[in-house]
């Protein structure tokens, strides 16, 4: 029997720090994606292009971050989500194992956020299925209806029996989303352990792994110094008997 480990890692536009102060953190961020050893990553805050940052660092990859970050023997699918003044940066995919098809859709719930839902059929053991990355609000009420929007794409979108995957930062403090998660047939394993953010100090949990038609055996979340001084947040490690 198949075991399907997904990863989801807000990487914080591969920098770290404020100002003078801040660093470059995407190489040491492509070797932890590695060691993640997940057959399908899900990630968040990545930068496509930003001409600012290319400037200021020597060391700017010349590769967009999504295909930076890509596993040699992966592929990967990235698709913007936030157009700035120096760039832009969205949701991306890496997956071990062959890309079907992939989608996007706008999910900004007002002008001063732009979010978006990225969606990728895979094909696992010759079993095709759906994973939907996600980057949710701020606001508590826009991520309420940002995730009935999701109802709606996953009712047009998917088959109503494929094995679905959805995985991302909701931004969801004290796990309030869960039963409106709940309501699409999507479930996670509970665990207070579970703190993904901040990274140095994890108080609590705002990334999360959902699925349907697919059984929860675990979760992880790497722990360690050098986790906190990535990205703000901790990426969290699920695995799934298909």
């Amino acid at each position: 029997m198949t075991v399907l480990r997904v990863a989801t890692y807000n990487i914080h536009k591969g920098v770290q720090g404020f100002g003078p102060a801040r660093r470059l953190e995407i190489h040491n961020l492509g070797h932890a994606v590695e060691t993640l050893d997940a057959d399908v990553v899900c990630l968040q805050e990545v930068r496509k292009l930003h001409r600012r940052e290319e400037r200021y660092f020597t060391r700017w990859p010349e590769l967009p971050q999504a295909e930076f970050l890509c596993p040699e023997g992966y592929a990967a699918v990235y698709q913007t989500n936030a157009t700035t003044r120096h760039g832009e940066h969205g949701n991306a995919l890496l997956s071990r194992w062959p890309i079907v098809s992939h989608g996007h859709e706008d999910m900004s719930d007002h002008r001063f956020e732009q979010r978006g839902l990225l969606h990728v059929q895979v094909q696992v053991d010759g079993r095709e299925i759906h994973v939907i990355v996600l980057h949710l609000g701020l606001i508590a009420a826009s991520r309420v209806r940002q995730v009935e929007q999701l109802g709606r794409y996953v009712t047009r979108e998917i088959p109503r029996r494929a094995p679905l995957v959805v995985a991302g930062d909701l931004n969801d403090w004290g796990g309030k989303l869960r039963p409106h998660m709940h309501a699409l047939g999507l479930k996670d394993l509970v665990d207070e352990r579970a703190r993904t953010y901040p990274s140095r100090l994890p108080l609590t949990q705002l990334d999360y792994v959902y699925a349907r038609g697919l059984k929860p055996v675990s979760i992880e979340i790497p722990r360690g110094r050098v986790w906190g001084q990535m990205s703000d947040h901790l990426p969290l490690i699920a695995k799934f008997r298909i």
